[in-house]
């Protein structure tokens, strides 16, 4: 099956699930240097997803999976900073961590298949 829409793939439905989440949950802090960098790197992951598929190449939409999944870490890291500072409850970091993971897992994922060797006539 080959996907037309970036729509179409998980990896970018969860990353849109994954922002509105921290934009939810952490609405109220008053830190605003803080939740305005949590949220940026949150809407970094589906938007890259997004902005990569519509390049049309593999390698370019390698290249922007890539910045995909280093939004997800870092806000992967800032959620671990937010429960230390006591910005988010520990079921909350839990849930939202867990989230990251299974979306770098997809994006990882994506990755591997764009690179193998049947996928570099399409570059």
């Amino acid at each position: 099956m080959r996907i037309s829409r970036f729509e179409d793939i998980l990896a970018w439905q969860k990353g849109q699930d994954l922002a509105v989440e921290v934009y939810l949950t952490l609405h109220e802090i008053k830190d605003w240097d803080f939740r305005s960098q949590i949220n940026r790197a949150a809407v970094s992951v589906s938007n890259n997803i997004a902005e990569g598929f519509d390049r049309h190449t593999n390698k370019e939409f390698i290249k922007f999976l890539t910045v995909a999944r280093a939004s997800c870490s870092e806000v992967k890291s800032m959620l671990y900073l937010a429960e230390r500072l006591g910005y988010l409850e520990k079921h909350k970091s839990i849930q939202l961590l867990l989230l990251t993971v299974e979306i770098s897992k997809m994006i990882n994922g994506l990755i591997k298949v764009l690179r193998k060797p049947y996928n570099s006539t399409s570059n």
